[in-house]
């Protein structure tokens, strides 16, 4: 498979990144994931919206605990044009509880665990760990990629501001 070219490292150690690096004005791939309860989500579920993708190695965390938390507290501020895919390779079960026991309830939590779909069309998995690296993407309603974050360092937190400044800007 396809090698990614960003360089991502954990605690300083290389990491290696499976699939095609994806760029600002690229096309969005549709890609399908498991939601908490096991259905199928796809990207084209949320047609004519701006979703942004929060992307994480694994919920329980604290650095990925906080991205949710921090993405769940901005969505409030989005409206109903704005979703936030939470994509992890966590078990939608683990997914569910963390949600459940943490309260949160404005983003929607996603597990590529069952098909590593989405991490592999989007650049984003991690070979030597089977996780998802740290990252956020922007689309717009048209499904053109418009911001791009591979977080350099995965126990760094990516850089919300940025990201939530494109996603208000497509609305």
């Amino acid at each position: 498979m396809e090698k990614n070219n960003s360089k991502i490292t954990s605690k300083g150690n290389p990491l290696t990144l499976i699939g095609p690096e994806v760029k600002v004005n690229d096309k969005a791939v549709d890609f399908t994931v498991s939601n908490n309860s096991f259905g199928e989500v796809k990207l084209s579920d949320f047609e004519g919206k701006v979703k942004i993708l929060s992307l994480f190695p694994s919920i329980d965390t604290g650095v990925c605990s906080k991205q949710a938390h921090t993405f769940n507290k901005e969505a409030t501020d989005l409206g109903d044009n704005v979703v936030i895919l939470a994509i992890s390779n966590d078990l939608p079960f683990a997914l569910g509880r963390f949600c459940g026991a943490e309260g949160i309830d404005n983003i929607i939590t996603l597990s590529d665990h069952k098909n590593l779909d989405f991490s592999a069309k989007y650049g984003f998995l991690i070979e030597e760990l089977r996780l998802i690296a740290r990252g956020v993407i922007v689309i717009d309603k048209d499904n053109i990629v418009k911001y791009v974050q591979y977080v350099p360092e995965i126990t760094d937190e990516p850089d919300y501001q940025s990201a939530l400044k494109v996603a208000k800007e497509l609305v």
